[in-house]
């Protein structure tokens, strides 16, 4: 018999080598081209949503359908339709003095996991051929099939408009060394890994540039001011969609001792039973293998199921199963993600010992991942936003559904980075940005002497001691002056003579026939821009203005850090219309 390793492991080169080759091609491709050939995924994925769907909740074990088919339709409808004006080609930002110029990066090596395999690998389809690159698909051994068919489906339909058919691969015969020889290859330029930890660690180590996605263990705190009903009402929405397969599902639900009472009453109305402590036992040993690690069996399976399987009671009905593990960490396994209708409760009293607990919680196996809170005060989200070290804090949503921009004006996104917190390259949701190289063509704006070379400044702020003149043209201070004072339309009062040795000249007073000053309306704050590079944020810094931002606005990650070391951002809350 062959050995499947090696074969594996062949294929892999293969796919990687006919990807490589493939991509002298789509390089080539106009906007229009590459956005036609993305609608025309786009429609192919969205119109089988249900049917892959189906194929993934048949293959895995994992989920429901229903859901399966919003995640899919998310991906295909909701992302691509994000991202559908985004120039990916050519010139996509110029000024007069820097133009920047979009470069595909290659071949993308897109890791997908059992969880959410066909809207997942959809997702890392549209953005890879969007940013003019290819890419080979590593499904995970559960669902190898249902991602076979979400490749070729959208690889048909856009063949036919000029793409390459190698340009979207997808391994069939999936091994742990052929996903690694696709990661390690020569020809892999980026690699996208959604998966296990171990698997996202691989990603890190494989010399190549990786956008890893961390495990999520996200806590969800109800602020003493919260809309109760609705508070409860999302958690389990978010809990419970797709029992709980998606890494921002919430994990821990801590109260504010103030309402605990009302949170319980509403978590029985609406689904959440909560087992005693010999059931929660019952469950530890069912959910957590002895060595504290997940056990696959429950991974996206109903409450009632896992009930069942638990020999534990429950009222019809039920959608989610409520513990309490009475800590957090090893000594508690329910008090780890759970990737289950699964929920862990704790009560704490303010939003300081609430935080606390919600950052254990991450250190838990989540850091960098997503917190969610619910309260009606600004102050209490933004105070629990700063004390949380996570990527992404949520208000008033599902954690779920507020993470990858479904319900919140976050980038939409299947793949969510975690942030030096969680051993991750970036902490933004990825998007086409993420798979570009942006090449910059700056224009000398400031002439450097060849005589005497550059010329800076003394500094005078405090501690600095002036050891010399400033090298600076008097002569032009001095026609600067002059334009200025030229320019008013009052000539300046000048002091009188006949005080030279006052330590300080008050100005003179205002004619009596000069009318009151009254000001004007405040003027309009200019719309948000639409997109913001790192060159546009060093351009603001020099210039001392800032930029304006919306929830729209499209932000490269090197941007983003920069603009935060400086202050430079100002956010409006609505968009300009």
């Amino acid at each position: 018999m062959p050995d499947q390793d090696l074969l594996s492991i062949q294929a892999a080169r293969d796919q990687v080598e006919a990807a490589h080759q493939a991509h002298a091609a789509i390089a080539g491709l106009s906007q229009v081209r590459i956005d036609e050939i993305c609608e025309a995924m786009a429609a192919a994925a969205g119109e089988s949503s249900m049917r892959l769907a189906t194929l993934a909740c048949e293959e895995t074990g994992y989920g429901n359908p229903a859901d399966k088919n919003v995640k899919n339709l998310f991906a295909a409808v909701n992302i691509h339709g994000y991202f559908r004006g985004l120039k990916t080609t050519g010139v996509i930002r110029e000024t007069p003095t820097v133009v920047e110029i979009a470069s595909p990066r290659g071949v993308v090596a897109g890791i997908v996991p059992s969880t959410n395999p066909t809207s997942t690998a959809i997702f890392k389809i549209l953005i890879s051929i969007k940013s003019r690159n290819c890419i080979v698909l590593s499904p995970h051994p559960s669902a190898t099939n249902c991602v076979i068919e979400t490749a070729r489906l959208m690889r048909e339909a856009a063949v036919g408009l000029g793409l390459p058919g190698e340009a979207i691969g997808c391994l069939d015969n999936i091994t742990p060394e052929a996903t690694d020889t696709l990661m390690k290859h020569k020809r892999t330029a980026v690699i996208l890994a959604t998966g296990g930890l171990g698997l996202v660690r691989a990603a890190y180590s494989s010399g190549k540039p990786a956008f890893g996605v961390g495990p999520g263990n996200v806590p969800a705190f109800i602020e003493r001011s919260a809309d109760i009903p609705k508070a409860v009402s999302d958690v389990l929405a978010g809990k419970c969609f797709d029992y709980g397969t998606i890494c921002a599902s919430e994990q821990a639900l801590i109260v504010d001792a103030s309402i605990d009472r009302q949170v319980r009453e509403q978590l029985a109305a609406q689904g959440g039973f909560f087992i005693n402590e010999s059931q929660t036992e019952a469950l530890a040993q069912l959910a957590v293998t002895p060595n504290r690690q997940l056990n696959p069996r429950i991974v996206g399976k109903p409450a009632t199921t896992l009930a069942r399987w638990a020999a534990i009671n429950v009222p019809a009905g039920t959608r989610c199963l409520m513990v309490r593990p009475g800590g957090v960490g090893r000594d508690y396994p329910l008090s780890m993600e759970k990737l289950s209708p699964i929920l862990a409760y704790y009560v704490v009293n303010g939003l300081e010992e609430g935080s606390r607990l919600a950052d254990e919680i991450l250190h838990y196996g989540g850091m960098g991942h997503t917190a969610a809170i619910h309260t009606r005060s600004r102050e209490a989200a933004l105070r629990y936003g700063e004390l949380m070290p996570a990527s992404r804090i949520v208000v008033n949503t599902p954690s779920t559904h507020g993470a990858i921009g479904f319900s919140t004006d976050l980038a939409p996104s299947m793949t969510l980075g975690c942030g030096s917190w969680g051993g991750n390259v970036t902490s933004d949701n990825i998007s086409p940005l993420h798979l570009m190289d942006i090449k910059r063509v700056a224009f000398e704006v400031r002439p450097v002497g060849s005589s005497s070379g550059v010329k800076t400044p003394p500094t005078h702020g405090p501690g600095s001691v002036a050891t010399s003149s400033p090298a600076w043209d008097r002569e032009a201070i001095n026609r600067l002056v002059d334009r200025v004072f030229a320019s008013r339309s009052t000539t300046p009062t000048v002091p009188p003579a006949s005080s030279p040795t006052s330590s300080s000249v008050a100005p003179a007073p205002a004619p009596a026939s000069t009318p009151p000053v009254t000001p004007g309306p405040k003027p309009e704050p200019p719309p948000p821009v639409d997109f913001v590079s790192e060159e546009d944020v060093r351009q603001a810094i020099r210039a001392g203005v800032n930029i304006h931002i919306g929830p729209r606005t499209i932000i490269t990650p090197a941007a983003r850090d920069l603009a935060g070391a400086h202050a430079v951002f100002v956010e409006q809350v609505r968009a300009t219309r």
